[in-house]
């Protein structure tokens, strides 16, 4: 089975996913996961994979069950339990999150390589995907290392974002840099260090892109931001000029105890990017601070709750300070305040 015409256009991307991110070596077996509407680009992974010398044990999630899949077909579970590396390449769709986490679930239980590339599209092919990684990750563990000290992070935004968070020593700092390793599984685009904060108080104003399914269906929120208000760590008001988005943002962040409690704070660290496209999976990425509501991803922080929901959150141009240290400046990294100038 194949995933259709190649476009040469993807390939630089796509080499870097298999060669540097994931590390793919001669011989080894690599579980891809793909859906119809991002078969372009899983057709240029599969080449990338097998000419790299690997073996690609390709799947197409529409042969093996209906969408929304409420579950991971059993099939890829079972490819990736022989699998030396996986890639998901997806749209998400709503009522999904389940069945990603099937694959997850395989994934940190045989500790193998994994990109999770929910939402790729071939323009992030063309971009995020041919960042230098190897900067990217210097920043990060620049980042993570600072984090490990710090008592408190302020984020400030000209839309009205204006909020602190303080976090626990006990939940662990993780940096998803776009360099995969068989402890942390990573998006691709990479770019992030994140953990689940301890307290968030104040206003996130989301005028860039939402998660889940909601930034398919809404797209960017630049001209109708999402303003949500944070209080202990938890949503307790979310307003909109597009009352629709406000109602269905606030149900789903209802959906079970502590869907509406903050599970991650993450910088993007990609510095690659610098305009948001609409597409959280790059979006997130781009120099800043987002926040998401739900799962906190507690195999990798340590939190000790759950969610079944989990939806991120952007703001454009943050003005980011560690303790009383600026260290971002309208979306742009002070690097020399980092030790990378």
């Amino acid at each position: 089975m194949t995933f259709g015409t190649v476009k040469p256009e993807l390939m630089p991307g796509a080499r870097n996913a298999v060669e540097t991110c994931l590390g793919i070596q001669p011989n080894e077996r690599v579980t891809l996961i793909a859906d119809r509407p991002s078969a372009i680009v899983a057709a240029s992974l599969a080449k990338a994979i097998v000419d790299r010398g690997a073996i690609c044990d390709p799947f197409l999630l529409e042969d093996l069950a209906a969408r929304p899949l409420l579950r991971a077909p059993q099939p890829v579970l079972d490819s990736l339990g022989r699998a030396d590396a996986g890639i998901l390449c997806m749209q998400p769709m709503l009522g999904e999150l389940a069945a990603r986490k099937d694959i997850v679930g395989v994934v940190e239980r045989r500790h193998i390589r994994y990109a999770h590339m929910v939402g790729v599209t071939p323009e992030i092919m063309q971009q995020g995907m041919r960042a230098d990684y190897t900067m990217v990750d210097k920043l990060s563990e620049r980042l993570l290392q600072r984090m490990h000290s710090a008592r408190s992070l302020t984020v400030r935004t000209d839309a009205g974002t204006s909020l602190v968070a303080s976090f626990d020593a006990a939940l662990d700092w993780v940096k998803t840099s776009g360099l995969i390793n068989r402890r942390y599984w990573s998006n691709l685009p990479a770019g992030e260090v994140f953990t689940t904060p301890a307290k968030v108080d104040g206003t996130f104003v989301c005028d860039g892109t939402a998660g889940d399914h909601f930034c398919g269906k809404y797209g960017d929120l630049q001209k109708t931001p999402l303003s949500l208000e944070i209080s202990g760590g938890r949503l307790v008001a979310a307003k909109c000029a597009r009352k629709d988005l406000e109602e269905e943002f606030w149900k789903y962040c209802h959906t079970d105890e502590n869907s509406d409690r903050v599970g991650e704070l993450a910088f993007g660290t990609n510095l690659s990017l610098s305009n948001m496209i609409g597409v959280l999976l790059q979006d997130e990425k781009l120099p800043g601070v987002h926040l998401a509501f739900g799962d906190p991803y507690g195999s990798q922080t340590h939190a000790a709750w759950t969610s079944r929901t989990h939806v991120d959150v952007l703001a454009r141009a943050c003005d980011v300070w560690i303790d009383e240290e600026q260290v971002i400046a309208k979306g742009r990294y002070l690097l020399d305040r980092l030790g990378l100038a």
